[in-house]
């Protein structure tokens, strides 16, 4: 792998670990619920985002499929809090 190619990766993957930590703040300290289910959506798309630079700095298509999982299981999460917080239950009668 190119040297450049290496130094896009380790600054990316910076950059996004530093983008986690006032996501996972706001989902400890989150004044309301609705502020802690925007923070898991901010840490749920983080963590694909890191998985899609490993992917990219081990040239391996796991990791992509995984992101691919994450992102997945992350909507579908968002959309069952967003539907708990509206209503109150997620299945409906």
């Amino acid at each position: 792998m190119s040297s450049l190619v290496d130094c896009a990766t380790w600054l990316a993957a910076a950059c996004i670990g530093l983008a986690m930590l006032p996501a996972t703040w706001r989902v400890i300290r989150g004044p309301a619920a609705q502020d802690r289910v925007l923070g898991l959506d901010s840490l749920y798309m983080s963590a694909m985002q890191m998985l899609l630079v490993f992917g990219i700095r081990s040239a391996s298509g796991v990791y992509f499929e995984v992101a691919l999982l994450i992102a997945l299981f992350g909507f579908v999460g968002s959309v069952a809090l967003a539907k708990f917080l509206l209503r109150g239950e997620v299945i409906e009668p």
